[in-house]
């Protein structure tokens, strides 16, 4: 009998006006789902299946593409006794299967698991009790335990203690294969091959038989299950040759088959190679480690008129403190005395120091180089600009690129497959001989479990994403997800906003003409401190200093026009030229002679309206960023066709374009016009980058194949974007693409060697050379090979590190 289960799901932001007809018929269109239905009194969604856990994401994200809320929490979780790409895809399959989990995704190279599950229905702590019945651990922060090492000081101290039971593997091994290679006909070999190999395999391999047990338990299987059944068959055949000589001895021959050196050899090389890679699969993760180490663990601070020191921990916002010249800012901050030069190139890849004084913001990690400063703590903890990049950046490196949910489905199967092929070459070489050919068929089938590992291929694709995202980081370049750096090598065309992308995004009024009095001032500054828009800041700095703001005023935003606001029953509007035809004003003579000089000019140009009635003219000019027209001249040498929307006059923003170089400009687009031009783009068959950094430019981002954000723009900006330009210099999104196409390169190397590796490796292993040159590959270098073939990828993927971009 086939029973329903049934996932409701309370939906958070419930409208009774909103058509849900839609949501259930996308729902329905999963052939896996039975059912569904909603319940407008509790608020819900009912699904019907026979197996909840595999439609479970594929609702989830439909409701997430209809803008529907759920409860839910997302957190990253470091998972150990992972030691191949199989338990990687064994513990995600396991943790997907669980209720209260909406999604997981299992990253081998980084050893973590990023977990999407509703905590009314499951936790960390659940969830780790889950995962420990398969072997695996999922480690869970307790702060309330100070016996807990942090992440990397655990992953550190692992892997000393895997370097100390190689080396005592190494020790034993030494010995075991000069004998086994030298002194096979000594009175005491075979008993001391015994000795040694026991030890090996069973204190210092150890761990591969337990896993494997545990494994076979929950009827899967992985790297372990390999090197136990081959080892151990092995172990077992020559031990029962040992005590029984005559069974298997062979005429011609001294003794029967003894194989101890191979199990234990086969052990040792394993275990070099496993720590080779931990040692390279953890060097991939210094790029964190650097930036954690940014911030300092102390910081001087005023306490009246005395300088002391706390612990960063303590420190509360507002607190007032100091930084010394050489010194690193503790926390974010603003400047309150002093004036000096800091070197920002951790936060920003930009290697000149930048002068600073009183009102400047000051970041964590940066360095104060000349003179002492005094700053107020304005964000500290996890709301500071180094600990969001650091966030990213491990939230990025724990994502996956596409073609890595194809080796995901490959590694999945490939444990039972190598099963199967050496069974197979077990049973025709048996089969074709039994009498003679028994000790052929046991040497191949271990060499055919021994060389096949999963491991090169689940390595190939995160370790170089992980490198490059570091690398990134480094550069001044936030990557927020795989699939960005995977996709920007394919990009042809690059639509670039104006303000703040190409020029500064610091506008100045250059001329202006008032028709008002001090009272309409007061409007018009208590209007522009309500934004932190450019040119708010460039009319707000040519209003006297002596004229006061209303306080209460209620202002609206007009997307695509500017703000409004009304005072003593007038309505007052400050925005673009277009408010002139929109609100119908009428001009008089000298005001459109201003605005046609205005525009003969190419300013940019804010108007202010009070009623039917035009006040202030403002003509704005930015400058544009000296880095440019270099950035535009190297885009286009990579064959991809530039564009620049702006909001501003089309005049205004030809004379941009004509400066950097470039053809295509579209002057007054609205938010929605951007968003279209995209798509427009898109249905031309272009894979199309947007480079922005206002709220104006997120709708575009959000739409576009790679989205870039400018980190001196606005924080929807960033939050939309794919990947973060943080000083906000163009020719970082040049270097943006060389990054996606080097690390493309060398993902597409990885797997190439991973592939070609088991694919010519593991029919040699089988004997298929046997008949034309007798050629037979010894167990002992099947494991040589097999450990180098992981090194090898991810030591490819270090190399990442070194390359220009």
């Amino acid at each position: 009998m086939n029973y329903m289960s049934i996932l409701t799901i309370d939906i958070l932001n419930f409208d009774q006006n909103t058509d849900y007809q839609k949501v259930l018929d996308q729902i329905k269109t999963n052939e896996l789902i039975e059912n569904v239905s909603i319940d407008t009194t509790s608020k819900s969604i009912s699904i019907e299946a026979k197996k909840i856990f595999k439609i479970t994401e594929f609702v989830y994200k439909t409701l997430d593409d209809f803008g529907l809320e759920y409860e839910s929490t997302t957190e990253t979780f470091p998972i150990l006794n992972m030691t191949c790409a199989s338990c990687a895809s064994s513990s995600q399959s396991f943790l997907r299967r669980q209720e209260g989990v909406i999604s997981a995704d299992v990253n081998y190279a980084s050893t973590s698991g990023t977990i999407k599950y509703i905590p009314s229905k499951t936790n960390p702590e659940t969830l780790k009790e889950q995962l420990d019945q398969i072997g695996f651990e999922l480690v869970v922060p307790d702060d309330k335990d100070d016996d807990i090492l942090p992440f990397d000081e655990m992953m550190a101290l692992r892997l000393e203690l895997q370097k100390n039971n190689t080396l005592g593997a190494v020790a034993l091994g030494i010995p075991l294969f000069v004998i086994g290679m030298f002194f096979m006909d000594w009175e005491w070999a075979n008993f001391t091959m015994w000795i040694l190999s026991s030890m090996i395999l069973f204190i210092f391999g150890q761990k591969f038989f337990v896993n494997a047990v545990q494994q076979f338990k929950n009827r899967t299987a992985n790297m372990d299950t390999l090197v136990a059944l081959s080892t151990g068959i092995a172990y077992l055949f020559s031990l029962y040759n040992y005590i029984f000589p005559h069974t298997f001895h062979q005429p011609g021959t001294h003794h029967a088959p003894i194989y101890f050196e191979a199990a234990g050899i086969i052990v040792v090389f394993i275990l070099i190679g496993k720590y080779l890679e931990e040692k390279a699969k953890f060097k991939t993760t210094q790029a964190i480690q650097g930036l954690m180490e940014l911030q300092p663990k102390e910081v001087s601070y005023l306490d009246g008129n005395e300088i002391k020191i706390k612990a960063i921990e303590e420190v509360k916002i507002n607190d007032i403190l100091v930084a010394k010249a050489g010194e690193k800012i503790a926390v974010d901050g603003t400047i309150i005395k002093g004036n000096s030069a800091f070197d920002e190139s951790s936060l920003t890849g930009e290697p000149l120091p930048v002068e600073k004084g009183i009102d400047a913001k000051v970041f964590t990690g940066t360095i104060n180089q000349t003179q002492m400063i005094h700053y107020r703590a304005d964000k500290i903890g996890d709301d500071t600009v180094l600990a969001k990049i650091i966030h990213s950046v491990q939230m990025a490196q724990a994502s996956k690129a596409p073609v890595q949910q194809l080796v995901d489905k490959i590694a999945g199967i490939f444990v039972p497959i190598v099963l199967g092929i050496a069974l197979l070459t077990f049973l025709v070489w048996f089969i074709a001989n039994p009498s003679e050919n028994l000790n052929l068929a046991l040497l191949t089938s271990i060499t055919v479990l021994v060389i096949a590992c999963p491991c090169a291929l689940g390595l190939a694709t995160p370790t170089a994403l992980m490198v490059a995202m570091g690398k990134g980081a480094k550069n001044g370049i936030l990557v927020k997800d795989a699939e960005s750096l995977e996709k920007a090598i394919k990009v042809n065309t690059i639509i670039l906003d104006k303000t703040g992308t190409i020029t500064e995004g610091k506008p100045a009024v250059v001329e202006s003409k008032w028709f008002g009095n001090d009272e309409d001032y007061s409007v018009l500054k208590s209007l522009e401190q309500g934004t932190h828009h450019p040119i708010s800041k460039a009319i707000l700095a040519i209003i006297p200093s002596n004229i006061n703001i209303q306080n209460d005023l209620k202002i609206d935003e007009v997307i695509g026009f500017g703000l409004e606001t009304s005072f003593n029953n007038l309505n007052y509007s400050i925005g673009k030229l277009d408010w002139l035809n929109e609100k119908n004003i009428a001009l008089k003579l000298d005001q459109k002679q201003i605005i046609d000089e205005y525009i003969n000019h190419n300013y940019s140009i804010s108007v202010f309206i009070k009623d039917q009635e035009l006040i202030g003219i403002f003509g704005i000019a930015d400058q544009i960023k000296s880095s440019s027209k270099t950035a535009i001249q190297n885009l286009k040498k990579e064959g991809i066709e530039v564009y620049m929307l702006t909001g501003d006059q089309q005049k205004a923003g030809e004379k941009v374009a004509n400066e950097v170089g470039i053809d295509r400009v579209i002057g007054n687009c609205l938010p929605n016009q951007k968003l279209e031009f995209v798509e427009k783009l898109q249905q031309q068959g272009k894979i199309v980058a947007m480079v922005g950094d206002g709220i104006n430019d997120s709708a575009a981002l959000a739409k576009a194949d790679v989205s870039i954000a400018m980190g001196n723009g606005s924080d929807i900006a960033m939050d939309v974007a794919q990947l973060t330009i943080m000083n906000g210099d163009l020719n970082k999104v040049v270097q943006a693409i060389h990054l996606s196409k080097q690390t493309v390169k060398t993902i597409k190397m990885n797997l190439f060697w991973a592939f070609i590796y088991n694919v010519i490796g593991i029919p040699i292993a089988a004997g298929v050379l046997y008949y034309y040159n007798g050629f037979l590959l010894n167990p002992m270098v099947a494991g040589a090979a097999m450990a180098f073939s992981s090194i090898s990828v991810v030591t490819n993927s270090i190399l990442l590190n070194y390359r220009k971009i």
